[in-house]
């Protein structure tokens, strides 16, 4: 220990025992159930020049946490107590003068505690028969109520507010060590910004906002004689409930400071004569219900941030952070007024539009026709969150899944599939409805929702969303587990209590997972989506992109450590060739004749999109994207099981494309990258070009492809003569697969007429017998 250290240590020591040795015993007396013994001061002595606490050497109180969109636009606050902490500079001087006044009046003559302050609230005690004024200091004060504000338990804010001599000695010693440490104006300053007005307002700042909707600094005497009257009886003297009680307060304040000389008899005579005019501010917004926008996103923050980021509720109410959240109020205002423009708020049928960044996960917006609260006679309002939980399944949205893992294993786009209606499978289990079996232990089977091409390829099926060609995919796949893989690598989850964990599906290898008919999280969907578009970068949602502490310096956990708020992606989750080639193919549900997404899309830009309708249209989807965003919509019946009406390129369709087109109008056309030729192209061979039957046969072999023989069609032609391929010539077939010559039968072909001789002559008045306009 330095002798300088020592020497401070001392010197607090004997101004502490001077003092208490004068004042100690009066303020137990005084104010405290008498509590004697020679012990007590052996037992806290040794604690008297101990270090301050933390909760001391803060230069100001936290403030309330304030939650702020990507554009800097506030959201919310998370708080305990309303507090805006402020700087020395940013209170009027009248404001200082007027506490100072009421509560300390020797504050700038004592060392923290207050000999004949203490002296004089005993005389006036004792006339009064009772506790009439106290004999705190500010400084005492500011100990008293920073420890009682900052206690993480119910016992530590009993022991800071306890009637022991105990307490009355240790608030003592640490009022004579902040005296020592910080200045007058400090002290002061931290006691404005941590003192109760009332009406939920701590600190100066809050009360003047609260009270007569001003900043601190512009407090006058009117008001700041107020403020300074408040903090004896915060409710008592309430200028907004008991305005008769607060003008009687205010006068002794105001008395007070005349009485010192602070004030001239003309202000006393002014301001005693008014009445207390106030302008009344209310509190700022107080969590998630409260927010200005976005009320879904900020409930899915706020469970991110304990959940996820492992900070406690008791941190963001009380820490006075600054959370920079990734919120586009942009999107959320446009995503809210698309769902209500289908869907009225409190419909039955539940809307939702969540929107997230490919490339980095941020979530944009969360949007459905509900308000984020809980009053149950209200059917507008709702507690859960429906664009993160799990409620219907999302239908062929599902077959993205199985095309991607399809094109992983080497599946050309041209995969060519002929299928039945139903498809009874040759792989999968679980009864044939369509048929009438409904043995689980039989083949499993499928039908269309409407009529389809029996031949299609793995483009034309996605596009169309043909259900017997992916039951077919899934066959030629062998499993189902590529498919679930391949959507848990994308970023879908399995593992809520009302879904099937991917492992069981994979054991029970369930054809029907690319139908999608179990419970879906619309977040999961936009952001698996995300993945392709992103390229095959897989990001977790994330809602904040800082969080900062008063100083703008990144805030902590309780254990010290900065909390982790960096985006959290796998780059090459999903191969590059297969993002962008599954982005090719999805551009023509928005684009195709016969897409079934096309009210989605939106000219000058390229939507690359799915969608999906549960069985029963119980559930209908649809997700769509562009290089820069993601978005899923989901629309279902919170009432049970019952058609919503329509497929998913209806309604939510609409809703995608009135949520997106404001915002899309604004920014320039992205394209997405052109396939990837090798992925697409898979494991297929070009039908080659050949120029006679029998050259072909010899191509055909060369470029990895099975001769199927040669068949007669009827022609024009000359019998024997070459008319094509089956495939044509240019298209392609899986690798191994068969390809026939086609050569005419000779069955259309007409000989031509024999020329003249040339050595007869021609009569030129001769009638014109074969029709070529010459006569003859």
């Amino acid at each position: 220990m330095s002798e300088t250290h020592a020497v401070s240590k001392i010197g607090t020591l004997f101004k502490l025992v001077a003092t208490v040795v004068v004042a100690g015993a009066l303020v137990a007396g005084m104010m405290l159930p008498f509590v004697g013994g020679s012990g007590l001061v052996a037992r806290n002595s040794a604690s008297l020049l101990d270090a301050l606490p933390v909760e001391l050497t803060d230069q100001t109180p936290n403030g309330n946490t304030v939650v702020l969109a990507a554009d800097g636009s506030p959201i919310t606050n998370f708080y305990e107590n309303n507090r805006t902490p402020v700087t020395a500079d940013q209170i009027s001087d009248v404001m200082k003068q007027a506490i100072v006044d009421i509560e300390d009046s020797r504050f700038y003559e004592h060392n923290g505690l207050d000999v004949q302050g203490t002296l004089r609230a005993l005389a006036a005690n004792i006339a009064a028969g009772g506790v009439a004024e106290g004999g705190s200091t500010l400084t005492q004060q500011l100990v008293k109520q920073t420890l009682l504000q900052t206690a993480d338990t119910p016992e530590e804010a009993e022991a800071a507010d306890e009637q022991t001599v105990g307490r009355k000695l240790r608030e003592a010693r640490l009022a004579l060590a902040l005296e020592e440490t910080y200045s007058k104006d400090e002290i002061l300053t931290r006691y404005l910004n941590i003192a109760y007005f009332g009406a939920g307002a701590y600190g100066i700042q809050a009360a003047a906002q609260r009270y007569f909707s001003m900043n601190a600094i512009d407090l006058t005497l009117p008001q700041a004689s107020v403020l300074a009257g408040l903090v004896q009886s915060p409710t008592d003297d309430d200028p907004l409930a008991h305005p008769e009680a607060a003008q009687a307060r205010r006068d002794v304040v105001l008395n007070r400071m005349h009485q010192l000389g602070h004030i001239t008899d003309q202000e006393l005579a002014d301001t005693t004569a008014q009445p207390i005019a106030t302008a009344e501010g209310q509190p700022p917004a107080r969590n998630c219900v409260a927010a200005s926008i976005g009320g879904f996103f900020c409930d899915y923050l706020q469970r991110y941030l304990i959940g996820k980021l492992g900070m406690t509720q008791q941190q963001l109410d009380n820490g006075g952070y600054t959370i920079q959240t990734t919120l586009r109020p942009d999107i959320q205002a446009s995503g809210d007024q698309a769902v209500l423009n289908t869907l009225p708020m409190g419909d039955p049928l539940v809307g939702t539009f969540t929107a997230v960044e490919p490339g980095t996960g941020h979530l944009l917006a969360m949007s459905n026709n509900r308000q984020f609260c809980s009053d149950v006679n209200n059917p507008a309002c709702e507690s859960v969150n429906y664009n993160e939980v799990a409620s219907r399944g999302a239908g062929s949205t599902y077959k993205v899944f199985t095309a991607a893992a399809a094109l992983e294993q080497g599946f050309s786009q041209y995969y060519t599939i002929t299928t039945a209606v139903p498809y009874v499978s040759r792989v999968y289990k679980g009864g044939c409805t369509a048929t009438g079996n409904r043995n689980p232990s039989s083949p499993y089977c499928v039908i269309n929702a409407g009529t389809y091409p029996a031949t299609l390829d793995l483009e034309q099926a996605l596009v169309r969303s043909s259900n017997t060609y992916f039951l077919a995919l899934e066959d030629a796949l062998g499993s189902v587990e590529a498919p679930v893989r391949m959507a848990e690598r994308m970023g879908m989850h399995f593992d809520r209590s009302n879904q099937t964990p991917a492992d069981t599906i994979i054991d029970e290898n369930r054809g029907s997972f690319t139908l999608g008919p179990d419970a879906t999280s619309p977040l999961d969907l936009a952001s698996a989506y995300s993945t392709l578009a992103a390229g095959g970068t897989q990001c977790d949602p994330t809602p904040v992109i800082a969080i900062t502490n008063r100083d703008g310096s990144p805030a902590t956990l309780t254990d010290g450590t900065v909390i982790n708020t960096a985006d959290s992606c796998n780059p090459g989750a999903v191969p590059a060739g297969v993002a962008s080639t599954m982005n090719q193919i999805m551009i023509g549900d928005t684009t195709a004749s016969y897409g079934t997404a096309r009210r989605a899309a939106i000219p000058g830009h390229q939507i690359a999109g799915k969608t999906g309708t549960a069985q029963g249209n119980v559930s209908v989807s649809f997700i769509g994207s562009t290089p820069s965003y993601t978005a899923s919509v989901m629309v279902w019946n919170s009432d049970g099981n019952e058609s919503v009406g329509g497929f998913g390129g209806n309604k939510p369709a609409e809703i995608f494309n009135d949520a997106m087109a404001p915002i899309l109008a604004n920014e320039p056309a992205e394209e997405f990258p052109a396939a990837d030729a090798t992925v697409a192209n898979g494991n297929t061979a070009l039908v080659p070009a050949c120029g006679s039957a029998s050259d072909c046969q010899s191509a055909i072999t060369a470029a990895g492809l099975r001769y199927a023989g040669q068949t007669d069609v009827d022609s024009a032609e000359p019998a024997g003569t070459l008319v094509g391929t089956n495939p044509a010539q240019g298209s392609r077939v899986q690798q191994g697969g068969s390809v026939s010559v086609q050569v005419s039968n000779g069955s259309g072909y007409v000989a031509p007429a024999p020329a003249p001789d040339p050595g007869t002559a021609v009569d030129p008045n001769a009638p014109d017998t074969n029709g070529d306009g010459q006569p003859g």
